[in-house]
């Protein structure tokens, strides 16, 4: 099968010798799994850190990958209620545990350590396969399952977002914040969002925000409190100098929820605003199987769907990979097989 494989890592210049488009084995299915035939696979920012060797516990050579939707080609033998040609997709979030609070220590993701899905087949563990939402196409669903269970355990377990709140979500366009654009707007909330481009807060208006504000200007939060008169929630995946911003926006007794950093660390905030307002500062990843199950039936009965940015033939992946790191996108970029 042809597989997108990184064999170094290295800086983006040196993407295209480091992740190839090489020729492996199919891999067999134990009773309990299902082969599937990947139609089309999605990029998330954890692929690119991989590829610069910024992340924990890399092995190489490897598979990338998270996402994907496809058709399963074969099942084992204690398989039911999937049959060759279903329209699939995968959870990513393997080996959670026994808590539904935190992951458990044998927690990983697909696509490192295990191989991911930019290949032409997986093979998984049925628990792992979902029927693909009818109302999306292949492509649509191949950009669902990461960023949908990572925005989903967000905004509803952690964030618990109630109709008619305001809601902040920040660095409008990647794949995570999209979703989670769509999700507090079915869930009758009022959206705000920041982006450093126009367009995506043009683009994130049209999908339902009631407005914007460009985090390039220094006092962004200012603008964004008068236009809002603060929010109740706030779904961060930036981390970095925001985090002190996000005390200044959010109304008394709100919560701030933050799943990532692509901003770093954060150098300082004052402490004093947190417990004054009576703040719940919360910290999420990814999500639990039931997570998923909630996510992907939240999905189909309000016929939400995934924004797609871009999507690049395998031979030409090492493009998706530079388009993901310049911070262009709005939505999922994916690889076609």
């Amino acid at each position: 099968m042809k597989a997108v494989l990184l064999k170094n890592t290295g800086n983006i210049n040196e993407l295209e010798k480091n992740l190839v488009l090489d020729v492996l084995p199919v891999p067999v299915i134990q009773d309990e799994d299902v082969l599937i035939r990947i139609k089309y696979a999605a990029l998330n920012h954890r692929d690119l850190w991989i590829t610069k060797g910024l992340y924990a516990g890399i092995k190489l050579p490897i598979v990338l990958g998270s996402d994907c939707c496809g058709f399963i080609e074969e099942t084992g033998k204690n398989i039911a209620g999937f049959k060759k040609g279903d329209e699939v997709i995968v959870n990513p979030s393997l080996d959670w545990g026994e808590s539904e609070n935190f992951q458990g220590g044998k927690y990983r993701i697909l696509g490192l350590p295990d191989n991911g899905t930019m290949a032409e087949f997986i093979s998984i563990n049925k628990s792992k396969v979902y029927k693909k939402p009818p109302h999306l196409s292949m492509s649509e669903a191949s950009a669902l399952p990461l960023a949908g269970l990572t925005a989903f355990r967000a905004v509803f377990i952690k964030g618990r977002l109630l109709k008619g709140e305001k809601v902040l979500i920040t660095g409008a366009g990647g794949g995570v914040s999209a979703i989670a654009l769509l999700l507090c707007i079915k869930a009758g909330a009022k959206v705000y969002v920041t982006s450093g481009s126009e367009e995506k807060i043009n683009k994130a208006r049209y999908l339902g925000a009631t407005a914007g504000v460009n985090y390039k200007d220094e006092k962004w939060d200012e603008a964004l409190k008068n236009i809002s008169g603060g929010v109740d929630l706030i779904i961060d995946g930036t981390g970095g100098d925001c985090i002190a911003k996000c005390l200044n926006i959010i109304n008394p007794g709100g919560r701030i929820v933050n799943y990532g950093a692509t901003l770093g660390a954060v150098k300082s905030f004052d402490v004093r605003k947190l417990f004054w307002k009576q703040i719940s500062f919360l910290g999420t990843t990814m999500g639990s199987d039931q997570d998923f199950s909630e996510m992907v039936k939240f999905v189909e009965n309000n016929k939400i769907i995934p924004a797609v940015d871009r999507v690049f033939e395998a031979v030409k992946s090492h493009e998706a990979f530079i388009r993901m790191n310049s911070a262009e996108q709005f939505g999922k970029i994916l690889i076609k097989f």
